[in-house]
């Protein structure tokens, strides 16, 4: 059911940023980066891909494929903050999308220079200014988030309005734990 990534077959740049200590756990979560989906969630990288392309973009992947453990790891981590737990799915009772290869966390960057458009936040920002619908960022922050969610929704994918760079398959429960 999972499938690589291959930046020779879809034009992405990959920054996984959980294979390294740049993350909101300020560690190492992965040994090796997880550069996997769902053969479903893959199918629709490459139609986002091509939309990003003709428009003068391409898309950097931050997260993927997730492992339970590594969810687990997450959630326990912000236990003692419930307000900063809420953005991490639990793995007992949640959906996990990324533990079920079927979710992303990308950005856009400008095909020319691979510079990342500003979001208004980081990946993994654990406040309302992650939310979609913020109006504290610019204008420009807000027209890039728009572009990245008609790219994205536009090739099949749902989204999680508290994340601006999370993206899904629809029906989430449908697919296994992985």
């Amino acid at each position: 059911m999972l499938a690589k990534i291959n930046p020779q077959e879809i034009p992405v740049i990959f920054d996984f940023r959980y294979a390294s200590s740049n993350n909101v756990c300020n560690q190492k979560l992965y040994q090796e980066p997880q550069p996997f989906l769902h053969i479903e969630a893959l199918e629709k990288l490459k139609i986002a891909s091509q939309i990003a392309q003709g428009l003068g973009y391409k898309i950097k992947i931050w997260d993927a494929y997730r492992p339970i453990a590594t969810q687990e790891f997450m959630f326990n981590y912000f236990a003692k903050n419930p307000q900063m737990q809420n953005f991490f799915s639990n793995p007992k009772t949640g959906a996990v999308p990324h533990c079920r290869g079927i979710a992303l966390d990308v950005t856009l960057v400008n095909s020319e220079n691979n510079l990342e458009l500003s979001m208004g936040s980081d990946f993994d920002e654990l406040s309302d200014l992650a939310n979609h619908d913020c109006q504290k960022i610019s204008k420009e922050q807000q027209r890039n988030r728009l572009i990245l969610l008609g790219i994205m929704t536009l090739s099949g994918f749902d989204f999680y309005s508290k994340e601006w760079w999370h993206y899904q398959l629809f029906k989430v429960r449908e697919y296994q734990i992985l």
